[in-house]
């Protein structure tokens, strides 16, 4: 009798307090659950909040998830606050050929050795008046663009689990989904 391989995939969402770090990776686990699979989400920051680096994990798979630690190397990360990538513990925390869905109008010349996508959420959410000027909320956006990227999960359930989970301005939430799906892109 044979037995299967679970192809579990880890996703590290990189961010400063404010911008919806937490709650992106809670609204991806949801998206995914409507998808099939099963997840397991959970943040890291310290006691400063806002504007201070925040790290959420997300996990999903077919197979139920026994593991329940860190994840030490992700395959796949979304960056909503490109400075991070500047951070010490930024690449050791990645998989050489990650994929990453980078929050940037332009390439970002640090990291040459990923997948990188890129959008424009800071302008997206600044058009849509999600969050302030100061510290637009760009978690959304990046969760439309990461939804074209991944392949694995559908633009409907993304919609859906941001219906559920987002209180406020839902409308310019979803609209802000759908504009970040179709301007996301690979630049080499």
């Amino acid at each position: 009798m044979g037995t299967t391989v679970s192809a579990m995939k880890e996703i590290t969402v990189f961010g400063r307090g404010g911008q919806g770090t937490v709650v992106a990776a809670e609204i991806l686990a949801e998206a995914y659950f409507h998808e099939g699979f099963y997840t397991q989400s959970f943040p890291s920051f310290g006691v400063e909040r806002r504007g201070a680096p925040v790290t959420a994990f997300l996990r999903v798979d077919k197979e139920f998830i026994y593991l329940r630690s860190m994840i030490y190397k992700a395959h796949t990360g979304l960056i909503l606050s490109p400075d991070v990538v500047n951070s010490p513990t930024f690449k050791p925390s990645l998989v050489g050929n990650a994929t990453l869905v980078i929050n940037s109008g332009r390439r970002l010349p640090e990291i040459p050795e990923y997948k990188c996508h890129y959008v424009d959420a800071t302008g997206i959410a600044l058009e849509l008046g999600l969050g302030s000027k100061a510290q637009p909320l760009v978690n959304t956006a990046m969760l439309g663009a990461f939804a074209r990227v991944c392949g694995d999960l559908s633009l409907e359930n993304v919609l859906k689990a941001v219906e559920n989970k987002v209180p406020l301005n839902v409308e310019k939430n979803v609209s802000a989904v759908k504009k970040a799906y179709k301007t996301v892109a690979r630049i080499e």
